[in-house]
């Protein structure tokens, strides 16, 4: 059996996620810069002001990969060497561009993970990106195959149910009913709020500086006025009153397993979705950046670990429940780890919607007080391809702050597939 390297992450860092409008660009505080701009502005930063004083300068990186949900129009990246022009590496260190939707950011650290596991690489730099207001969900520029929903298609393939799939919002819906009983919508809206309240409370401790380097944008609805961002632009304290009033998105599938539509109305007391604006992830634009290194070369430069990485998952699922996705890639994660949930002290779940999070945590019997501790994604920003850096890099940093050893970050990705990273804390 072949020996592997041990990983460490060396630093992490990430750009505040603004609160993106496509219909409205000025209202978002980086709607005047580009996604690749705002990519190559973190990284510089990043090296200025962070791994500079590690003794670690670009021409180190022996790979670079970013990951974008949307890899289209300004997105797109030239296989990932675009980003590293605009930020002045070496033509010498090559870029891979990875695309696993939600889980784009957390797959190219995958690889990279994987190049310094087999000795192909001993010093790596993983980002990623999303812009949903100039790149938003809806435009030009993504064109599926409908022919798989055209009945007289020779690509019609219902097998699949493909309009569920590419809508985020049904998709959550549907895992929701799928698990009734075990949830309602209060259920929803209450770990909507409490992902909202706890973001606002670490916000305003200044928790969360410790990860956003801030990055010049210009003020709410007014382009002339420019302003350094640092905090994510989404969160706001919220109570359940207010939550539960919020317009439903989503439509019911009235599963004949419930008693269908007259269940489904006895019980939740209307014909609408359950899936709202307080119960899901907002649109945002942000970008997020680590840096990996072999143990033995970081030892040889004098460096310690923020965390060391223990083990990495990932999985297919049925498309049309993307959701269900974090937990066959966690279950593939624990198993490589010789580890089970118990053992796990801290998890950071990504909350694309909050019956995701939830429908883990009662996979694997998971308390409310060890998941997402300080905020979620449905208030911190869910700026699609870049988040599963900022899961990992966060819960290293709540390890070390809850001196605590193991924790799990995982995310659902469209298209049905799942991701999952298991770090330790060296220190506990």
């Amino acid at each position: 059996m072949v020996e592997l390297n041990e990983v460490w992450l060396i630093d992490y860092a990430r750009t505040a996620f603004s609160r993106s409008r496509p219909k409205q660009p000025e209202r978002d505080v980086f709607g005047e810069i580009r996604s690749d701009e705002l990519t190559a502005t973190l990284l510089m930063k990043f090296f200025d002001q962070k791994l500079a004083d590690k003794g670690i300068e670009k021409k180190d990186v022996d790979e670079f990969t970013i990951g974008t949900a949307m890899g289209v129009w300004e997105n797109w990246t030239y296989g990932g060497r675009l980003p590293l022009f605009l930020a002045e590496f070496p033509v010498e260190v090559p870029a891979l561009f990875v695309d696993r939707q939600c889980g784009s950011a957390g797959s190219g650290m995958h690889v990279a993970i994987m190049e310094i596991m087999t000795g192909m690489s001993k010093c790596c730099l993983s980002a990623g990106v999303e812009h949903m207001t100039r790149v938003s969900m809806q435009n030009n520029h993504i064109n599926p195959n409908l022919g798989m929903v055209n009945k007289k298609d020779k690509w019609y393939r219902p097998q699949y149910d493909i309009m569920t799939t590419i809508n985020m919002l049904q998709t959550a819906q549907k895992l929701y009913e799928q698990e009734v009983p075990a949830f309602t919508k209060e259920d929803l809206d209450k770990f909507g709020v409490r992902a909202h309240n706890l973001t606002v409370e670490n916000t305003e401790k200044g928790w969360f500086k410790g990860e956003i380097i801030p990055i010049e944008g210009h003020a709410e609805g007014n382009i002339e006025e420019t302003m350094m961002i640092d905090r994510d632009m989404a969160a706001r304290r919220s109570t359940l009153e207010k939550v539960s009033t919020l317009p439903r998105l989503s439509k019911p599938y009235y599963l004949e397993k419930n008693g269908g539509r007259k269940g489904y109305v006895e019980r939740e007391g209307t014909k609408d979705g359950v899936i709202t604006p307080g119960n899901s992830s907002p649109l945002n634009a942000g970008a997020t950046a680590a840096l990996l290194m072999e143990a033995k070369e970081a030892e040889k430069r004098g460096l310690e670990p923020m965390a060391k990485i223990v083990s990495i998952g990932w999985a297919g699922v049925d498309p049309s429940v993307m959701g269900r996705g974090p937990v066959p890639a966690t279950e593939m994660a624990l198993k490589h780890a010789g580890l089970t949930a118990d053992d796990i002290d801290y998890w950071e779940i990504n909350e694309a919607f909050c019956i995701v999070a939830l429908n883990c945590m009662k996979h694997f019997n998971i308390p409310e007080e060890k998941a997402n501790v300080m905020g979620g994604s449905t208030a911190i920003g869910h700026p699609l391809g870049a988040t599963m850096i900022r899961l990992p890099g966060t819960l290293a940093r709540i390890l070390r702050d809850k001196k605590a050893k193991y924790g799990c970050a995982n995310a659902c990705c469209g298209g049905g597939q799942g991701v999952a990273t298991i770090i330790e804390n060296p220190d506990a």
